[in-house]
């Protein structure tokens, strides 16, 4: 496979090879494979969370409802680090 990276992205590439003393293919497939993995564990949690749904084990919150409750736990979280 063939791969093509953006200037600035393979110029980093470079510098972590040479710091680290591995070699960038190396690197890319490791940084690939945990992309992968991350995916999948991703969509394990998806088809799970969707599978409680549709049997009733879990209930949808409503999108406005949704959006209060974050909104209040973003408020939280400024005045307990102010």
């Amino acid at each position: 496979m063939e791969l093509r990276l953006q200037p600035e992205l393979a110029a980093k590439l470079e510098q972590w090879s040479a710091q680290t003393g591995r070699p960038a293919d190396e690197l890319v497939d490791d940084a690939v494979a945990s992309y992968i993995l991350e995916l999948d564990g991703l969509r394990n949690i998806l088809d799970s969370r969707y599978d409680d749904m549709l049997s009733g084990k879990v209930k949808g919150v409503p999108g406005d409802e949704a959006r209060r409750i974050l909104e209040a736990r973003i408020a939280a979280r400024q005045r307990s680090i102010a």
